[in-house]
């Protein structure tokens, strides 16, 4: 091997051209070429290398491609037959390639046989060389033709090459007895060929390229292989073109087939990531960032966490792979997780002012009102630290330290306290639309801000802002608008925007419009449209579970959606208000099936043995429904009510319980109201007035559902 490398050097040096054994200089050749004159140059390369017509004209136009002359290699090119010289070529090489032929040899017979394998193996060599020479040809050929812009030519003849391939090795090209130069070309060719249909903008066909690739025995080598199958992956994601399962032809029985190009884009980019994983190739950082794209795409974050786990230390920094875990436990709703991963980012020996970390981690805490106050440290760091480059992350410290202050508030101890971070709550998310005016996300956070704190023409510009912004085509936007507009007592207006919202919202998203639209006819004393509506909600959601199964879909779409306890609760809601008990207890139990234990339900019951007279049974399934869930306002109200009402020693108890339930829902009218009854009994008369003043200016702007409802 090292006197072929040597041999060839020598033959590059002084511009020789070698074949069969024989070398001559490429000098009279080239004079000839550059006269014009082909045919005495193919002459003379026929005579000199023992070379037949199409293996002359192969080589004297590789001469012509290597010396630039890509017009005149073209021209020389054309004078091959391939489907001659293949035909010539085929039976020697194929007879000659059996591994049968190996195995008849015994030990009995060696020295014999070796001799005679040695004559027979020198039959191949020369006939693989011509092959070689041939195809090596009809490659360039069609890289000539690329280069002229000429590419459905080109990936015709790459596509003859490989026929010829195909037809010279029927049961695949073996690992063994395959020349250097005939495996180089074929790997050339697989590679080349879909390439040449992307450029000639025929995308099917490309397609199928990249299939025949990957799917015969062409004997690449792995660092070829991977290279197709990145591509591959890269043409699946990005080429919009959705491709049909690999033929029936080509699946293995009980192999799993990918469903769409997404499927299978992941798949090649996670046999390549096993390859990394084995040693088979080098790391290529791009396919970590081409399965992270796909995987995000599917909302597969758990997956791409393990991938990154399995990786080697030191392809990333530690710190590195803490951000990107704690990304994707965020992805996956591991926020306990995620949280927990960014603290050590943050830690003062590692990168305390990591931007990145410190608005993730922001943003995680201000989901949760116990960890609000630590997102509000994070950012502020994070506000800090927004300079110079980083300057256009200013905007968002500023809505996460907004996002954090608001949820900070609905765990303050006082009111005063309370007034206070929601008043730097709403300075913040204001300072933060002065950075992105457009900032669909801020304007709806101000939008629903406003509403809570009952600013209702303010929340009702922030609402229409940005339906305008997002074009209504969240559902949320349409939500917050009908709300406002209920919150003003403006119940036509709000029924009229939830049935546009319906008209253009999709079939399986119409589940939180329809609930809305339930109550806005409640609201109107209209209960016989609401049980309609009720029940065709009922009939959605039915079909929409026998639809897609009991497998949940993914959360975002499932936060969208009303599932069937809360259709029935609401039912077994209306009918109780109406007195109709039978058809109450009826949904009752309906939606006991779906959720044995739930304070909502307990309320319902609680409310029903109080208008049937039976005080201490209401008492018990209220007491309940606190005990099942603490924060649960509906029954601590309910309960204080009741207790109001049986004398002057059970009034601190239920003034106890009315304030608690005003810590949670500050905005809760009946709470206020039955606080200011509490402080009348007392004989608290000023306490009393400004509770009841409270509970009838809270009232008049009380929306149909709670803001809340819709974050």
């Amino acid at each position: 091997m090292a006197d072929d490398n040597t041999q060839s050097q020598e033959c590059s040096t002084v511009r020789e051209l070698c074949a069969n054994g024989v070398c001559m200089k490429t000098t009279d050749v080239e004079a000839k070429l550059d006269e014009g004159n082909i045919q005495e140059a193919e002459s003379s390369l026929r005579e000199g290398l023992s070379l037949n017509f199409e293996e002359a004209r192969a080589l004297l136009g590789k001469l012509e491609y290597q010396r630039g002359n890509v017009e005149g290699a073209l021209r020389v090119f054309d004078g091959i037959d391939l489907q001659a010289a293949i035909q010539r070529l085929q039976p020697s090489v194929n007879e000659n390639s059996n591994p049968s032929f190996v195995s008849s040899n015994t030990s009995s017979s060696y020295s014999s046989c070796k001799k005679g394998r040695a004559n027979r193996d020198s039959q191949p060599a020369v006939s693989q060389h011509a092959a070689s020479l041939v195809l090596e040809g009809v490659y360039l050929k069609a890289k000539s033709l690329q280069k002229l812009g000429r590419f459905t030519e080109a990936a015709q003849d790459c596509t003859n090459v490989l026929d010829a391939v195909g037809r010279m090795f029927p049961q695949g090209i073996p690992d063994v007895q395959v020349e250097n130069r005939l495996q180089e070309t074929v790997s050339q060719a697989v590679v080349l060929l879909p390439e040449l249909w992307k450029q000639a903008g025929n995308y099917q066909e490309a397609m199928s390229a990249y299939r025949r690739a990957l799917l015969h025995l062409w004997n690449l080598d792995n660092d070829c292989c991977a290279r197709i199958q990145k591509a591959f992956a890269v043409f699946l994601l990005h080429s919009g073109l959705e491709a049909s399962p690999p033929s029936l032809g080509a699946q293995i029985d009980g192999a799993y087939v990918p469903k769409n190009n997404l499927e299978e884009a992941i798949l090649l980019l996670m046999v390549l990531m096993r390859k990394i994983h084995q040693g088979m190739i080098q790391w290529d950082p791009s396919v970590m960032d081409h399965l992270t794209y796909a995987l995000s795409l599917c909302s597969q974050t758990s997956v791409l966490s393990k991938q990154m786990e399995e990786l080697k230390p030191g392809v990333f920094h530690r710190i590195d792979r803490w951000n990107i875990l704690a990304l994707c436990c965020n992805g996956a709703g591991q926020n306990k997780a995620a949280l927990n991963l960014l603290r050590k980012t943050l830690h003062k020996h590692e990168r305390p002012d990591d931007l990145t970390a410190l608005l993730l981690a922001a943003k995680i805490c201000s989901e949760d009102a116990h960890l609000a106050a630590e997102g509000v440290g994070y950012a502020q760091r994070a506000i800090n630290n927004a300079q110079g480059m980083d300057g256009h992350l200013k905007g968002v410290g500023l809505h996460m330290l907004g996002l954090c202050l608001q949820k900070q508030s609905k765990v303050s101890a006082s009111d005063f306290e309370r007034f206070h971070l929601q008043s730097e709550a709403l300075k913040s998310l204001d300072e933060a639309i002065s950075f992105e005016k457009d900032n669909a996300d801020i304007i709806f956070e101000l939008g629903v801000h406003y509403a809570e704190l009952r600013s209702l023409s303010a929340a009702l510009r922030y609402a229409k802002k940005y339906i305008d912004v997002t074009g209504g085509s969240i559902l949320k936007g349409w939500r917050l608008l009908a709300l406002v507009l209920s919150a003003q007592q403006r119940f036509s207006e709000a029924e009229v925007v939830t049935d546009a919202a319906l008209d253009e919202t999709a079939k399986w998203e119409q589940g939180p419009l329809l609930r809305l639209k339930a109550k806005l006819e409640i609201s109107q004393s209209r209960p016989m449209d609401a049980i309609e509506t009720y029940r065709y909600l009922l009939a959605l959601v039915q079909a929409q579970r026998k639809s897609f199964g009991p497998m949940r879909i993914d959360s975002q779409v499932e936060d969208d959606k009303v599932n069937e306890f809360e259709v029935w609760h609401g039912l077994a809601n209306l009918y109780s208000s109406l007195s109709y008990w039978k058809d109450a207890e009826i949904c009752l139990r309906k939606a006991r099936e779906m959720k044995q234990y739930s304070a909502e339900l307990l309320h319902t019951e609680g409310f029903m043995c109080q208008e049937h007279g039976e005080i201490q049974e209401a008492i018990s399934a209220y007491i309940n429904a606190t005990l099942l869930e603490p924060s649960y306002v509906p029954c601590k109200v309910l309960i204080g009510a009741m207790l109001s009402k049986m004398g002057s020693n059970s009034l601190p108890v239920a003034r106890t319980l009315l304030s608690d339930a005003l810590r949670i829902e500050p905005t809760n009218h009946k709470a206020w109201y039955y606080l200011g009854m509490v402080h009348k009994n007392d004989g608290r008369i000023a306490d009393a007035t400004d509770c009841l003043q409270a509970a009838s200016m809270l009232e008049e702007s009380d929306p149909v559902e709670s803001f809340r409802s819709i974050l």
